[in-house]
């Protein structure tokens, strides 16, 4: 049941079109469920946010999917680390002055104004892979390397510092969309990598649950029609 589940949302997704393979989709979802299960992840908002460094830069790599409504809302690129690689990330850390990416499961924290403008907090989940991403200040924001123009120069995209970085013009769009409690997922074909939140039995069960009750939500109110 909860293969299909996944498979449901990510067909009526569209998300197969977009670039995102249902293995990538899968990690992400079984995350963000586990990560609900445990109480962390905002009531409020069924937002899932995929960056997948196994793809090149100058790829869309970046996905913001609801998944109560089943709909991608935002497809695009996304920066990596100066030290991560070039047009595709290779090296990883979750070190200080590291200039790497760091991968793994994110809750999307607080927003404020830095020196990219508005930006957005991160907490790293995964301890000893992205644990350290506050004291790194590893955050989404904005950035004018992130652009078609720098990909037809370089190549590539530009590289940050080890942060998520997007194009300025949808750095609102993104911060608004993710703010407050939100998954964010940066998925690497790693071997090494391990967390706790890819219990795929926790998540079938609480997506079970999950879905009784948005159904339940969305039945109509058969008393007031039998009147």
């Amino acid at each position: 049941m909860y293969n299909r589940h996944v498979s449901d949302i990510y067909r009526s997704a569209h998300l197969a079109e977009s670039g995102l393979t249902p293995l990538v989709f899968e990690k992400a979802i079984t995350g963000f469920y586990n990560l609900k299960k445990s109480g962390q992840v905002s009531a409020d908002k069924s937002i899932l946010t995929i960056a997948d460094f196994d793809l090149s830069s100058t790829s869309k790599r970046l996905w913001i999917i609801d998944l109560d409504k089943k709909k991608l809302l935002l497809n695009t690129w996304v920066a990596h680390g100066q030290r991560s690689g070039s047009d595709k990330a290779t090296r990883f850390s979750n070190l200080n002055e590291s200039f790497q990416s760091s991968i793994g499961f994110y809750l999307t924290a607080e927003v404020y104004r830095g020196q990219h403008g508005k930006s957005l907090r991160l907490d790293g989940m995964d301890e000893g892979f992205n644990s350290n991403a506050r004291r790194r200040s590893i955050v989404v924001h904005g950035a004018d390397y992130v652009s078609q123009g720098t990909i037809n120069a370089l190549g590539r995209l530009g590289r940050s510092q080890g942060c998520p970085a997007v194009a300025p013009e949808l750095a609102n769009t993104v911060i608004n969309t993710i703010e407050g409690g939100t998954v964010l997922f940066i998925n690497v074909t790693d071997h090494y990598y391990t967390s706790r939140y890819l219990n795929e039995h926790v998540a079938a069960l609480y997506a079970a649950n999950d879905t009784s009750r948005l159904s339940d939500e969305r039945l109509p109110d058969t008393t007031m029609m039998s009147i």
